[in-house]
């Protein structure tokens, strides 16, 4: 929070894109960081939701309709929202922009018109606009595996497992961490790679399953992680759902590769990579434009050996 705060604040950054895989809590952290800035926009931060539109060509016409902004005159909306914008100093928040990078372009030309607005982007692809400042959104933290576990009170201040506490006791009122249960909480944890969507799925499973039972069904995560919140988008309601979405905005030679990389556990270099995937050839993407397009796209996490 403190980093994206400090980026926003530079006169250097106009636009800040959060990224990261789907259910990586991009939205929580740009609406966070919105309300620790807010003072300094004296015209206001407003927030646009992209996540119901699938027509690039409406973008225009959703940040308008959130800034109250109409089209007259015969004026194309677009004129009319740098017009309204010229002068003033504002945050706009936009969600979800990954589906809609048609409409990418129209970011720039705001803020082109207006030397005073900031865009925060979240988007699990950036939107690739020429003075983009990319952020990527990481995983909660989690203790170390090979380590010997701390105590409760130390497995509290992990990211990860504090959230996992707090959504299981949301879910179950008598649930409590004890010394018998967190080595599986997080165990849990660590094998949903600490990403915060998964985890609350988890959770709330502790309503009929303890930790140590839910921990033995995780091989099927798919099948377990369901029933997110009904005011979530539908995408966001299940594991399975959240994995979808992003796999659908693959072209095909990314989505083959993808596939192939299924063989893989624990990470590989992009040396097997080329020496697994493309075999025999016929791999219908170059190996590194679609190991770079994945990773641009949030389905790969690059580390450093």
């Amino acid at each position: 929070m403190a980093e994206v705060c400090e980026r926003l604040r530079s006169s250097e950054v106009r636009l800040l894109t959060l990224t990261g895989t789907g259910g990586t809590g991009k939205t929580r952290v740009g609406l966070q960081a919105a309300a620790e800035v807010l003072e300094e926009y004296e015209d206001g931060v407003f927030f646009v939701s992209l996540a119901a539109i699938i027509d690039s060509t409406l973008v225009a016409a959703t940040v308008a309709g959130t800034l109250g902004v109409k089209e007259t005159g015969g004026q194309p909306l677009l004129e009319s929202l740098k017009d309204y914008l010229r002068e003033k100093r504002i945050l706009l928040l936009v969600d979800n922009f990954e589906h809609l990078l048609e409409a990418a372009p129209m970011v720039s030309e705001l803020l082109s018109a207006a030397p005073n607005l900031k865009v925060l982007a979240t988007s699990r692809i950036p939107l690739r606009l020429y003075g983009e400042h990319e952020f990527a959104v990481p995983p909660l933290t989690l203790p170390d595996p090979e380590r010997a576990l701390p105590s409760v009170e130390d497995l509290i201040q992990y990211e990860a497992v504090r959230l996992f506490v707090e959504r299981a006791q949301a879910a179950n009122g008598d649930f409590r961490v004890t010394n018998d249960n967190v080595p599986a909480v997080a165990e849990i944890c660590h094998r949903l790679d600490g990403l915060p969507l998964a985890i609350e799925l988890a959770a709330a499973r502790v309503k009929v399953l303890p930790p140590q039972k839910l921990l033995e069904r995780l091989s099927d995560r798919l099948r377990l992680l369901t029933g997110g919140a009904r005011d979530l988008p539908e995408r966001q309601r299940t594991l399975r759902s959240t994995i979808e979405w992003s796999y659908g905005l693959l072209e095909e030679g990314e989505r083959t590769l993808f596939a192939r990389l299924a063989v893989f556990s624990g990470g590989c270099t992009l040396e097997a990579i080329e020496a697994i995937c493309d075999a025999y050839g016929g791999l219908p993407v170059d190996v590194l434009d679609g190991v770079s397009s994945l990773v641009d796209k949030s389905l790969l996490r690059q580390e450093e050996g």
